[in-house]
């Protein structure tokens, strides 16, 4: 393995051990197994190692992803995703990774803007997957992809910051958001007269 990949595995190996606020130069190349002074020659700080290390480690995660959200058919599908990649995520780690990333986020600058372009990752996945299932849906009116790709964003990490403290309210915001995609899958089974219909009452609300 290279040298820079070490380092950035052991920034996130340092993170989930110490914490945001317990990462040094000393503790990734400890985690990494190097020299402490490699991470100043290959990335110029330990910020910009974190900011890296963030970056890196959620694009290599999407792109292992993306042919399950290609293969996504329905709201239930991809929300039935959502909670793998969830367990999946808690099982290794990364929950907790996510978390103190978005901790140090609140003051430090640099990793404020790769934790955004981390998240935004995940955002366009789930844009294009909402744009495939809701074209020519009767909702589609007032579902805007790219907003609501943002909120289920949001969401999902609130409700994996939420299962660290309450699991139980977690599944209960998972089910409710469930049983919200059934109800657009309803919509979509009506017949023509009904469809048109609902469509005119949508575009009122636009």
């Amino acid at each position: 393995m290279a040298t820079r990949e070490k380092l950035i595995d052991g920034a996130l190996a340092a993170i989930r051990e110490h914490g945001i606020a317990g990462v040094s130069a000393r503790t990734i190349a400890t985690a990494a197994g190097v020299n402490q002074a490699l991470v100043f020659y290959h990335f110029g700080s330990v910020d910009d190692l974190l900011a890296e290390a963030c970056r890196s480690a959620t694009a290599a995660r999407v792109a292992a992803y993306r042919p399950r959200f290609a293969a996504v058919g329905s709201l239930r599908e991809l929300l039935d995703l959502g909670r793998g990649l969830h367990e999946r995520e808690q099982a290794e780690g990364n929950l907790a990774v996510l978390a103190q990333l978005l901790a140090g986020a609140q003051t430090d600058a640099r990793l404020a803007e790769a934790t955004a372009v981390a998240l935004r990752l995940w955002t366009v996945e789930i844009e294009a997957v909402l744009h495939r299932l809701l074209d020519g849906s009767p909702v589609a009116p007032v579902a805007d992809p790219a907003g609501l790709a943002r909120a289920v964003s949001a969401a999902f990490i609130g409700l994996e910051l939420y299962d660290g403290v309450d699991p139980a309210a977690a599944r209960a915001a998972f089910d409710a958001l469930e049983r919200l995609a059934v109800l657009v899958e309803v919509v979509d089974d009506l017949g023509p007269l009904a469809r048109r219909a609902v469509r005119a009452k949508l575009r009122d609300l636009t």
